[in-house]
């Protein structure tokens, strides 16, 4: 089976390049139309291979349970919901580059279903462009925030299904797994992980800072899982449209995360629970974490790449949205 967490459902712009997608996870898989009507039998769904057959050799999007039954036998089932969040959007016209962040249609953890986690490949952190990297992908630039920007976002929601989710507390917030997040300092779980600028000025590009949840609604954060307890961070903006974050290798903001357009090749990030509150979020390609600047409680200090040391500025909260 190939790495299927390479391949993006973010990454089509209409109805034909979605189905393209799923040809393209259908080959990722290895398995044939066969294979993939008695995989999904064993994972309780209905997939006729003829019917599948005819799907894949139009350009017209797919019913909803159909992808969802097809990405499962595919082995992508923790991406259910990334699925039928990018089969909205198109659905509902709103173009990739200049999407409101789409609807959280995730189902990917109680809906995952057996054979659903992929391979996961190795990916390299991408330095600034000011390095003279020329293969570094475009940063993303953010622009004001302003009311037609949050209006944007008030879009209906569509295809709405179960997040996975595990309770923090009897009486507390959820802590979600994946899907539509916010990613709140333990400390000042007021705060959230938002794109502003460095506080020395140094770069002109966004970067993670934490500043009041109330005043950052966009961009939303989406949590999407790749495999092996791999994920991506992703951040949807209504003018900037979809940037993952990735872990800076060099230049004047070297450690802290800037969303980039290339999110095949961002950063995958793992999230670790412990005993304490909150997880730690750590880069995959390095022995660090992630935590506040300076072991700030301030607004606008930049979330950073760092040594592990087990302190609070190192956990966060990570709740569905």
């Amino acid at each position: 089976m190939g790495n299927l967490g390479e391949l993006s459902p973010y990454e089509a712009k209409d109805a034909a390049d979605f189905v393209e997608s799923m040809r393209q996870l259908k080959a990722l898989s290895g398995r044939t139309y066969r294979e993939l009507e008695e995989q999904a039998a064993r994972n309780g769904d209905v997939l006729a291979r003829s019917t599948l057959a005819d799907v894949l050799g139009r350009a017209n999007l797919p019913r909803p349970d159909l992808l969802a039954a097809f990405v499962r036998a595919c082995g992508d089932g923790r991406r259910v919901g990334a699925w039928l969040d990018a089969r909205e959007r198109i659905a509902a016209g709103v173009p990739a580059s200049s999407a409101a962040a789409p609807g959280p249609g995730s189902d990917s953890g109680p809906d995952a279903g057996p054979d659903s986690g992929p391979d996961s490949g190795n990916v390299t952190d991408e330095a600034s462009p000011r390095t003279g990297e020329s293969a570094a992908p475009r940063p993303r630039r953010s622009r004001g925030r302003t009311a037609v920007l949050v209006a944007a976002l008030m879009l209906p929601l569509l295809a709405v299904a179960a997040w996975g989710l595990f309770p923090r507390g009897s009486d507390g917030p959820k802590t979600a797994t994946d899907g539509w997040v916010t990613v709140r300092p333990v400390r000042t779980p007021d705060l959230c992980l938002t794109d502003g600028r460095d506080r020395k000025g140094a770069y002109a590009s966004a970067v993670a800072v934490q500043l009041p949840c109330a005043r950052s609604t966009v961009p939303r954060t989406y949590l999407e899982p790749v495999g092996e307890g791999l994920y991506r961070i992703q951040w949807h903006h209504p003018e900037e449209g979809r940037g993952c974050l990735t872990v800076m290798s060099s230049g004047p903001v070297r450690g802290m995360l800037e969303p980039r357009n290339d999110c095949t090749h961002a950063t995958l990030f793992r999230l670790e629970a412990g005993p304490a509150e909150g997880v730690r979020i750590r880069p995959a390609t390095s022995s660090r974490c992630i935590g506040i600047a300076d072991d700030l409680t301030t607004e606008g200090a930049e979330a950073v790449e760092e040594r592990c040391t087990g302190e609070a500025d190192q956990r966060f909260l990570v709740r569905a949205d």
